[in-house]
């Protein structure tokens, strides 16, 4: 499980990450394009990967890590269960989602790792 100051700790402290409100959630933004929302009512997190990120983490577990129904789902948007999502997991996740939209000069940074 995580909470919402580790998922803040966690997307702060990414390069040049800013947190803004995006309706009734949370959203982190990489030059003002959103990587992450958080639905803090729900209990989720949305993170935005590539087709492949989706697959390889839903893959891990279905029930945890799983598509946005419909066409949001298909473009990647992947919801995160807050109650079940371990640490290290959702980390991983998150770095991957930062990557996809953060440009290359940032992003490198956090793929060597």
């Amino acid at each position: 499980m995580i909470s919402i100051a580790t998922v803040r700790k966690l997307a702060l402290a990414m390069d040049e990450v800013d947190e803004k409100p995006h309706f009734e959630k949370i959203s982190f933004r990489i030059k003002n394009k959103i990587f992450s929302t958080v639905d803090v009512k729900a209990n989720i997190i949305v993170l935005k990967l590539s087709e492949i990120d989706q697959s390889v983490f839903s893959d891990y577990d279905s029930s945890i890590i799983y598509p946005v129904p419909g066409a949001w789902g298909r473009q990647g948007w992947t919801m995160v269960e807050m109650k079940k999502v371990k640490r290290d997991l959702f980390k991983d996740a998150l770095i991957t989602a930062y990557c996809n939209v953060a440009p290359a000069k940032l992003s490198d940074k956090y793929r060597a790792e």
